[in-house]
């Protein structure tokens, strides 16, 4: 079994940083792609950034330029560090990461998320 933990959120001002963390255990032959999505009250789960096994990233455009994605590859890591932090911002983030196991099976998992909160 795969579990992807995550660590980071919290309250910040406007204007602040913050940076999650998420990492993946259990039975990995590889992971592709790593990313990080959020969800605020009443609207649908939204791709904030990516990155793959070969460190290309992509960012929603709402956060480019503000936040970056990094990867500890030896850790089975992800980082999301955000930067100029806006209460748009404010939402349950969530970690993902495409795993394939010993059989080369893929298979999409999902950190418990953590709440990031911008409020003066």
């Amino acid at each position: 079994q795969v579990q992807l933990v995550e660590s980071g959120g919290g309250l910040v001002q406007p204007g602040g940083s913050l940076r999650l963390s998420c990492t993946a255990s259990g039975a990995i032959y590889s992971i592709n792609d790593m990313g990080w999505y959020r969800q605020a009250p009443g609207k649908e789960r939204e791709l904030v950034a990516a990155v793959t096994s070969g460190g290309s990233t992509n960012y929603a455009a709402s956060v480019k330029g503000r936040f970056a994605i990094s990867r500890d590859y030896t850790k089975n890591t992800v980082y999301l560090q955000m930067n100029s932090l806006k209460p748009e911002d404010t939402a349950v983030y969530y970690c993902n990461a495409d795993i394939r196991d010993y059989f080369y099976t893929r298979y999409d998992y999902w950190g418990q998320g953590t709440q990031v909160t911008v409020s003066s």
